[in-house]
């Protein structure tokens, strides 16, 4: 028997992650992109991670996404260099911030913690067994630094530790009515979900422990809440989508008796090391980049000439945008016949809708990603995700557009690492307190991180995701499910955006999604739709 060539084994690996026939897949990968394939990102980042785990390759994640055919990138896989070896560090020593955590722990300090706490929640549907999820939060504990990690300020500024023991705090909310001064408007979870943001402080602020914490609700019927409430310095939302599966994954073995893993999985510092040893080529530098978005607008106003605060104002709302079905189906079409995930027809979409809105014909817009490029951080549990703009450009027929917009992403995918004040500065966009820097309009998919139901044991578990009050951007869309029942959420800054105007903003991005998605491959995008009423050029150019 022939032993398979590593360029075979990858894409055997390929065709696992997307639910292709191994058999038939080469054909495919020879002449189309991973995207065509029925690739999205998060496939692609699970797909890097076990070409690293498995068979000692490392993939670039920003080309696996980008226009090549599938199989000259796994073509260029190199294996994966060797961990660079960094000191040693016992539980309780003080250790340097990773990237990500300075910001986060400098916007709590400037704006309080509702400015960096975030929820996410499962309505839990069944007999709960109380002692099986405090026995399971034990090993999460055991098994990840991140749920062991505190904060403490030193003469040079803020350091962490990890802590030899910790165990997450689980806490009990009275009845979801009597949580008091939530808001909800009768929906139990958005009740709790409101208590806990009026509390944030106390949940997350605590001296000397992890700024996390589990909160248990009963709602109606025998069906509970569990709410897990984190400090953006402590996770991210790939963390916190990991968490939720290995906590129902351990709770199921625990309510069947089975042992549960304790194993410590590596920590940020080691899986960090790792990052930045296997990335091929290195980190891409500022001044490349700010080259690409040269001729970009530097910021998008959706104040409609109304005075700014002088200092961003952190405070937000949100809007949930549900679509129907159909909409969700004409999507999907659209993505497969122009080659793109579904996650950039609604990236388009959403720029397309701002463009209008500012009477732009290029603008950027900030999508999250994610910095794991290694198996190692794929269960990490760290902040390891990051906001990038992505030069999104108004013009051609829809299939080029849409195509345009996914490459544009691919590329900002390639420089997830680099500092986006670093790159304002290379684009020579000064300081402006007011306004987040290059990014005041952002996007993020999370539909993929987790599935919108899950059964663990005799519990079946539905996700919700709360909102502390607090905005990093003028107006941000989510992906919160898109299989099943699809919602989008819009958060907006009030100070900039009064709801009103959200209102019809949320309006005018499902009418453009439903222009885009109808419209004939051809068709130019500046054809689709009119220019909204009041829509005006508000863009401050870059030098």
């Amino acid at each position: 028997m022939l032993t398979p060539t590593p360029l075979e084994e990858l894409l055997d690996l390929a065709a696992d992650v997307i639910g292709r026939d191994r058999r038939t897949l080469p054909a495919g990968a020879a002449g189309s992109p991973f995207i065509t394939l029925g690739g999205g990102l998060a496939q692609a980042v699970r797909l890097q991670a076990r070409a690293g785990r498995q068979l000692g390759l490392a993939v670039d994640l920003a080309q696996l996404l980008g226009p090549a055919p599938l199989a000259d990138v796994l073509a260029r896989a190199v294996p994966v260099p060797a961990a660079v070896p960094g000191p040693p560090s016992g539980a309780g020593a003080v250790r340097a911030l990773l990237p990500g955590q300075p910001a986060a722990l400098a916007a709590e300090r400037a704006a309080g913690a509702g400015a960096v706490c975030r929820v996410l929640s499962a309505e839990l549907a069944g007999p709960l067994d109380a002692g099986a999820l405090r026995r399971v939060l034990a090993a999460l504990g055991a098994r990840h630094e991140g749920l062991r990690t505190v904060f403490a300020d030193a003469p040079h500024g803020p350091v962490r530790r990890v802590l030899a023991a910790c165990t997450p705090p689980l806490v009990t909310l009275e009845a979801a009515g009597a949580g008091g001064g939530g808001g909800g408007g009768g929906d139990p979870v958005a009740t709790v979900h409101g208590y806990l943001a009026a509390r944030a402080r106390q949940l997350v602020g605590r001296p000397g422990r992890p700024p996390l914490v589990f909160a248990l609700s009963r709602l109606a019927g025998g069906a509970h809440l569990l709410s897990f409430v984190y400090h953006d310095a402590v996770a991210d939302s790939w963390s916190a989508a990991l968490l939720w599966q290995e906590l129902l994954a351990d709770y199921d073995r625990a309510v069947h008796r089975r042992p549960l893993v304790r194993g410590l999985r590596p920590g940020p510092d080691t899986a960090g090391r790792a990052a930045v040893a296997a990335r091929p080529g290195g980190l891409r530098a500022a001044g490349e980049r700010a080259e690409r978005l040269r001729g970009f607008p530097a910021a998008v106003d959706l104040a409609e000439g109304a005075p700014r605060p002088a200092v961003f104002d952190v405070r937000g709302e949100r809007l949930h945008v549900g679509l129907d079905v159909r909409l969700r189906d004409a999507a999907d079409a659209t993505a497969r016949r122009a080659g793109v995930p579904h996650g950039t027809v609604l990236l388009a979409a959403w720029a397309l809708a701002v463009g209008r809105r500012a009477g732009l014909e290029r603008l950027l817009v900030g999508c999250e990603v994610p910095r794991r490029a290694t198996a190692a951080l794929l269960g990490t549990l760290a902040p390891c995700s990051a906001t990038v703009p992505v030069g999104c450009e108004l013009e051609g027929g829809v299939d080029y557009f849409l195509r345009g917009v996914a490459c544009a992403f691919s590329e900002a995918l390639g420089c997830a690492d680099l500092d986006t004040a670093e790159l304002a500065r290379e684009l020579g966009v000064r300081p402006d307190r007011s306004r987040p820097v290059l990014t005041p309009v952002t996007f993020a998919a999370r539909d993929e991180l987790l599935p919108a139901r899950v059964r663990a044991g005799a519990l079946s578990a539905r996700f919700h995701h709360g909102h502390a009050g607090a905005v990093t951007a003028d107006a941000a869309l989510t992906v919160l499910r898109w299989r099943e029942d699809p919602l989008l959420r819009l958060e907006f800054a009030p100070a900039v955006l009064s709801r009103s105007r959200a209102v019809r903003l949320a309006g005018e991005l499902r009418t453009t999604l439903a222009a885009l998605t109808a419209a004939s491959p051809h068709t130019p995008v500046e054809d689709l739709l009119p220019a909204p009423a009041g829509a005006r050029g508000l863009a401050l150019p870059l030098p």
